[in-house]
């Protein structure tokens, strides 16, 4: 996800992949990531492990480059192919390039299925989008409606006013605001992603509307500037910051108040989710064509849509319950 940083792992890419211990009749599964070292993907790994013990018969191999190139992972597609892994389920570096490597995988038998960061759809069988635009459109006015129960003044702190996605979650919100009554959006702000702008912004934002009840920032460097603002301006109490962010950024503003929760993918249930439907997949013969319905265990059905394209769930919620769990590992 690029909103994640990269880090650098010091192994070497061709002996870098952990596995369980596993039987030879075990369906092994590789976990293939971005890079190495990055504390989101290694909850997924955490939650792919939890699969396959609840499985029973699957060996994880969790892998992927020391960096976040495409070459990269190129490579480690060729290894998993020379060892004949049983299925592929890769966060993609790059939607094309991979191809090439992925259909070979393929013609060998392997499943190959994207998570997180998918894969053009002639390099794989399926893909597994952590949510979908409209559920992520109705979560982030659910954050704030939820505690505004007489209703109240939202504004929203966005990225850039040609960010594809921001514009489709913002859309899809109000598609939505007809089952929030009272609740009244009365601006739309631009912070470019920048944190200082995003600071102006929101400052811009609180001052132009003194009965501001909450902003609304579906970006990860928005939201956090929102929440310093509402800090410095004493609107602790006041204005709640609330949309999609990271944990680790935002653990200070669930401490100090300025913000009640936010959301983001839980990188667990997405590595569970893969591990899950790569085994359906590959042991089970699941077709993942349009309109399949894949189980993924604790985390119900995937149904598929015309691009064998699947959203997992809602965005997750965090707030002062979980945000110590969280906050180490992304």
């Amino acid at each position: 996800m690029s909103v994640f940083k990269k880090v650098m792992a010091s192994a070497a890419l061709a002996a870098t992949m952990f596995a369980t211990p596993a039987a030879a009749e075990d369906v092994r599964i590789a976990l293939v990531v971005k890079a190495l070292g990055i504390g989101f993907f290694e909850a997924a790994a955490k939650g792919a492990e939890e699969a396959a013990a609840e499985l029973g018969d699957v060996e994880i191999i969790y892998t992927g480059p020391t960096d976040t190139t495409a070459e990269g992972q190129i490579e480690v597609i060729n290894a998993l192919i020379a060892q004949n892994v049983d299925a592929i389920a890769i966060s993609a570096n790059d939607t094309d390039a991979l191809v090439p490597a992925l259909q070979k995988a393929m013609q060998r038998g392997i499943t190959v299925i994207s998570w997180d960061s998918g894969v053009a759809p002639e390099g794989r069988q399926m893909h597994l989008n952590p949510s979908s635009n409209a559920l992520i459109g109705n979560m982030i006015i659910k954050l704030a409606a939820d505690h505004l129960p007489d209703g109240g003044d939202v504004a929203v702190l966005s990225a850039t006013t040609t960010s594809t996605n921001q514009n489709i979650w913002i859309e899809e919100m109000n598609k939505v605001m007809g089952n929030y009554p009272g609740i009244n959006v009365v601006g739309t702000v631009y912070g470019d992603d920048l944190a200082d702008k995003s600071y102006r912004e929101a400052t811009g934002l609180m001052q132009s509307n003194p009965d501001l009840d909450a902003i609304i920032a579906p970006t990860s460097v928005g939201i956090v500037a929102a929440a310093q603002a509402v800090v410095d301006a004493g609107k602790v109490g006041q204005v709640n910051v609330t949309g999609l962010g990271l944990p680790s950024e935002m653990a200070g503003a669930i401490e100090s108040g300025a913000s009640k929760s936010f959301a983001i993918w839980n990188p667990i249930d997405l590595g569970y989710s893969a591990a899950m439907l790569a085994y359906e997949i590959s042991k089970n013969g699941v077709e993942a064509g349009p309109g399949a319905e894949i189980p993924m265990g604790r985390m119900g059905t995937l149904t598929l849509d015309e691009n064998s394209e699947g959203a997992m769930a809602d965005p997750f919620v965090y707030d002062a319950s979980n945000i110590d769990e969280f906050k180490s590992i992304f």
